[in-house]
């Protein structure tokens, strides 16, 4: 699977800029402030941080309950009840939860490096490079990255998956695992890894480079998109401008949000250079390359069943980004 470069064309970033500031200036005509009120799940240091950081977050035409979850998975967990009107999730996680009948659609996202997601060993382990993992116990997330990350790393390396063992575990447990040495390796993204790297000294023996798109979905429920477009679409290109803004400002985005999740600064710094995370516009080559993912995905067993990623997405929330 070929993995596009997440730098976009300056057209296309001209392009973000130009439909976020359209829609910041007309939206209030779009809607009544006391009439539409977005229920939006978020984490600490997530999507409200960023908005208030780039000061996008003030004159909203309408109002934002926001929701704050431990991970992901509860957001769309929230988002399948009716709960929350718009979240994100990684696309992987998102594809599952869709696959399951969850009635919610990908309307806007944004791209990471996939050199930020990565498999880790301790700094004294034998074990230099993927090869060496036959035999060996790997951590990750299920159904997710990184499973995903461990699948995709084991069949480029030419391992068959029986020759190794996944080890189910969340990050936070995963990290103790890998320094306890009850685990061999560990595939997570960031700021895991920078956080592992400069803390725990562990070393990194693979990445995602070329395995993996490393998309993070905005994602809307089918009730928000048919009843609060206006307010959702206003909310999606206020994310993708402050996105943008964060990347000309790392030093500053990474000290305010340590301040908030409490987790060091110099650890935020380098895993938002790492990641270099930019807005996306979900058009064709999106949707294809989220395809191929997906159909990987189906072959390791992550995923029931072949999906059409088409269905799951919403392009005309960003299709006038890309024009």
């Amino acid at each position: 699977m070929r993995i596009r470069s997440h730098a976009r064309p300056v057209s296309v970033m001209a392009a973000f800029m130009l439909a976020a500031g359209l829609t910041l200036v007309s939206a209030a005509a779009a809607f009544a402030a006391d009439a539409v009120v977005l229920r939006v799940g978020d984490q600490k240091g997530g999507n409200r941080a960023l908005l208030e950081i780039a000061g996008l977050a003030q004159d909203l035409p309408y109002r934002i309950v926001w929701s704050e979850f431990p991970a992901a998975a509860p957001i769309l967990e929230a988002l399948n009840a009716g709960a929350l009107d718009v979240g994100y999730t990684g696309d992987l996680s998102f594809l599952t939860v869709h696959a399951a009948g969850a009635p919610i659609k990908a309307i806007g996202g944004t791209r990471s490096d996939a050199r930020s997601q990565a498999i880790l060993v301790r700094e004294d382990s034998p074990i230099r490079s993927a090869a060496d993992l036959t035999g060996k116990r790997i951590a990750g997330t299920r159904g997710g990255w990184g499973q995903f990350l461990i699948c995709a790393t084991l069949e480029k390396a030419g391992i068959k998956p029986e020759a190794a063992t996944f080890a189910p575990l969340n990050p936070v447990d995963a990290k103790v695992a890998l320094m306890a040495g009850s685990v061999d390796a560990w595939a997570v993204w960031e700021p895991y890894v920078s956080f592992a790297i400069l803390k725990d000294k562990a070393r990194p023996i693979a990445d995602g480079a070329g395995l993996t798109p490393t998309i993070t979905f905005i994602v809307a429920s089918d009730s928000a998109i048919a009843t609060k477009r206006a307010a959702v679409q206003d909310l999606l290109n206020r994310l993708n401008k402050a996105r943008l803004w964060s990347l000309d400002h790392l030093a500053a985005y990474a000290r305010t949000t340590a301040s908030l999740t409490k987790l060091p600064e110099d650890v935020l710094l380098s895993a938002y250079t790492a990641q270099r995370t930019s807005p996306i516009v979900i058009d064709a080559a999106i949707v294809k390359e989220i395809q191929e993912a997906s159909d990987r995905a189906t072959r390791y067993g992550l995923l029931s069943k072949r999906l059409d990623v088409g269905h799951a997405v919403d392009r005309s929330f960003t299709a006038a980004a890309s024009n």
